[in-house]
């Protein structure tokens, strides 16, 4: 079973949503998610300012493998990204959870993540997806 912290959200597509402080909410893809990938050698960032809703593209990472878009898990503004990612998207093999995050958002309505799976309900989509 993949590591699923049992403090983050999720969506069924594989993104984790961690609720800051601020008030502000760190996205990054998921152990589930990066294992599947493999090797991951680019990752496509979004623009710091944009605009995103709930379950829209947002990013894109590559691996050798494959490449995969990567949604927004919730509405909001885009107001930093992990530009660690640009010179090191191995990052996100290493750490998904801690340096490997992709971006982060000011949320239009904070209250949306109580709409994202919690760790259990995430553990499941896992096991459903190996099978």
């Amino acid at each position: 079973m993949s590591n699923v912290p049992a403090e983050l959200k999720y969506a069924e597509s594989h993104e984790w949503s961690r609720l800051e402080a601020d008030g502000t909410v760190t996205v990054g893809i998921t152990d589930h998610a990066q294992a599947a990938l493999g090797d991951v050698v680019y990752v496509e960032l979004p623009e710091t300012g944009a605009h995103v809703n709930a379950k829209g593209e947002i990013a894109v990472v590559e691996s050798v493998k494959a490449a995969s878009d990567i949604y927004a898990p919730i509405a909001g503004t885009v107001i930093a990204v992990n530009s660690v990612l640009d010179g090191a998207p191995e990052t996100v093999n290493q750490d998904c959870y801690g340096a490997g995050w992709f971006f982060r958002l000011r949320p239009d309505n904070a209250a949306d993540l109580s709409n994202l799976l919690d760790a259990t309900g995430y553990a499941l989509v896992c096991e459903n997806d190996s099978h």
